[in-house]
């Protein structure tokens, strides 16, 4: 960052240990969040194409066309049925693992948003906060985009669609908090092409969204289960189709919470460590 922010310390006594690592946002991160989401009503319309065009295309090249050829999976679930809801989580990643990096670090750097914003009441955690819960909520509208399509074509169920949408709303937060760690480390917008290479497309590729992970060897299945997609399309795809919660839901919302503890502890202590001295 070319201008970093420099902030006068008022206080007499050095920060502690704990305070140094541990984040303290507070509401105030709620501004940040309806800043960007006025910004973005600007582009609503092309926006709001975006995230319907997307899934109409993965439905009828991976539902309908893949689909036809698969036909049904061993647990009887049609293939469309189960590309759709998986197509559900993985936009959700994607969504909001770009808002966080590429949006974010356009605020951050290019516009000097963030340092804006800084001279306001505002603390480096409340900015981060804001930016995570604001990309989470940018993945409700891709993931809901795809929920509406397929429940109009009959593939999954609205009611449980609805009954996803918090748990969409949560893995979402986690994505977003593992971009931001990227984010306040990059250097340049060339730095994210690694992230979306080494991190995003293996989990997305052994996440079970494409096929069940029990179809990949046992500890490359093990390792899968390590990573929020994962346990994000765990929870998902019951719900979606209308069958309630997972064997296991507990566990399945555990890791997507961990995820986000300490990722947004890291996120901020990095952001902080950036952006004020």
């Amino acid at each position: 960052m070319s201008e970093r922010v420099e902030i006068a310390s008022a206080e007499a006594d050095p920060p502690s240990e704990r305070d140094r690592w541990l984040p303290r946002p507070s509401l105030r991160f709620i501004p940040v969040w309806r800043r960007n989401f006025r910004v973005w009503r600007r582009l609503i319309w092309p926006s709001l194409l975006g995230h319907f065009g997307e899934p109409v295309l993965y439905l009828l090249a991976f539902g309908y066309g893949l689909g036809a050829l698969i036909g049904d999976l061993d647990s009887g679930m049609p293939y469309i049925v189960f590309i759709a809801s998986g197509i559900v989580c993985s936009s959700a990643m994607f969504t909001s693992s770009f808002e966080a990096l590429y949006s974010a670090y356009t605020r951050m750097e290019t516009q000097q948003t963030w340092a804006a914003m800084l001279g306001a009441p505002l603390s480096v955690d409340d900015i981060v906060l804001g930016e995570a819960v604001w990309a989470a909520s940018k993945s409700l509208l891709s993931a809901g985009a795809i929920g509406i399509v397929a429940v109009a074509l009959g593939i999954l169920s609205l009611p449980g669609m609805l009954l996803a949408l918090p748990v969409v709303f949560l893995a979402a937060l986690a994505f977003a908090s593992m971009a931001l760690i990227i984010t306040a480390l990059s250097p340049s917008y060339d730095f994210f092409l690694y992230y979306f290479t080494l991190v995003l497309t293996p989990m997305l590729l052994l996440s079970g969204v494409f096929f069940p992970i029990e179809q990949l060897p046992a500890l490359i299945a093990g390792l899968a289960y390590l990573l929020p997609l994962a346990h994000m399309v765990e929870l998902v795809r019951p719900l979606a189709v209308g069958e309630g919660l997972a064997p296991g839901a507990l566990l399945h919302l555990v890791v997507p919470l961990g995820y986000i503890a300490a990722a947004f502890t890291v996120a901020s202590y990095l952001f902080r460590r950036r952006l004020i001295r």
